[in-house]
């Protein structure tokens, strides 16, 4: 009997959990439809801040095209799906570095340990820096001498637990501050996911929404200035010490849906299926798929495309693979992703872990 309820309470909640999911995106979709023509021309690319949250972690997901969120069980599950990380056993670390495009170098630190029938903890650091440029004004076009740069970061904290072992749930809580100069901006957000293994076993989906919470707002002495407001005449207030009133971003909420797929597997070669679509708020929707032959779990070959239908989009195919060497119970992963930006060129992801 009490197994029996115990099993319709976990059906329930995942019923629940499933529906609270996807409610929310699905009436966003429908607000937007509403919106008329101004829908069809309107993408509102460029409208939020943060944008380093975008980019991606790990080399294994970005040769996928970024298709991960039913597939990661791995450390870059903190970023692609949290719920993912309930799957993880043992504890394990990451770096992931990028020289973006444009000069602008990205790093990622990722650890994470399994708690046992408790679930799993992880953290995350992601760190963008786009290196020092010089300062212009339109009196001096050729730079003042004095040099800035942009600086981003964020800080992770998650959990995860499977409810049933077929169902997981995990959330994110991060800190997220960006730095122009001498002025920043900050905020905190969270991240939610769910990952189901379906009755079929080959068949696992998952969903995530990223990036939840209140917009950001720059701040600093770079803004403030002084005026006199009237310079014609003389004997009153010369001084008035005034500020540049910015606006607040929100930041770039991402509501993702994946499906993973094992199509053939056996002791030696296993091949894996993926694709997700995605819903941003500050751009069209987007599907990447992805496809990863793996090799008595030792070596690997990626192949995905990023960010297809998304309009006037310059991501499309990516390339990698992953070496994993064991010894003494230790597992060390390498892996390389190569991401094509059309136009502006491409990027290349170098990711290196130990698990144990």
């Amino acid at each position: 009997m009490l197994e029996s309820l115990r099993s319709s309470s976990n059906r329930l909640l995942q019923l629940f959990v499933l529906v609270g999911m996807l409610g929310g995106p699905v009436a966003a979709w429908a607000q937007l439809s509403n919106e008329g023509p101004a829908r069809a021309t309107i993408t509102k690319v460029g409208t939020t801040s943060a944008q380093f949250l975008k980019l991606g972690v790990g080399a294994r997901p970005l040769a996928l095209g970024g298709a991960y969120v039913a597939m990661g069980t791995d450390l870059p599950a903190l970023y692609w799906n949290v719920a993912g990380l309930a799957w993880f056993r043992g504890g394990a670390a990451q770096f992931t570095h990028t020289n973006y495009l444009a000069g602008i170098s990205y790093d990622v630190a990722l650890v994470a340990i399994s708690l046992g029938a408790a679930g799993s903890i992880g953290a995350g650091l992601y760190y963008l820096n786009s290196g020092e440029m010089l300062v212009r004004t339109v009196e001096e076009p050729e730079g003042t001498g004095e040099r800035f740069s942009v600086q981003s970061l964020a800080l992770q904290l998650s959990y995860a637990r499977r409810l049933t072992d077929r169902f997981s749930l995990g959330g994110s809580i991060k800190y997220i501050r960006e730095t122009i100069w001498h002025s920043s901006a900050s905020a905190v957000a969270v991240d939610i996911g769910v990952r189901f293994i379906t009755p079929f076993e080959r068949l696992v989906i998952g969903a995530s929404i990223a990036n939840f919470g209140p917009k950001m707002r720059m701040d600093g002495r770079d803004i403030y200035f002084s005026v006199d407001p009237d310079p014609q005449n003389q004997g009153n207030v010369e001084v008035v010490n005034a500020a540049y009133l910015l606006d607040a971003y929100d930041l770039p909420l991402l509501f993702r849906f994946g499906v993973a797929f094992t199509a053939f597997e056996n002791q030696d070669v296993r091949l894996l299926l993926m694709t997700d679509a995605a819903h941003p708020n500050d751009n069209t929707e987007y599907v990447n798929v992805g496809a990863e032959i793996n090799l008595r779990d030792l070596l690997a070959f990626r192949i995905g495309y990023k960010n297809a239908f998304e309009r006037d989009g310059e991501q499309g195919l990516t390339l990698g693979g992953g070496l994993t060497l064991v010894s003494a119970g230790l597992r060390a992963h390498f892996d390389f992703a190569h991401a094509s930006f059309g136009r502006l060129g491409s990027t290349q992801w170098i990711s290196v872990g130990i698990a144990f």
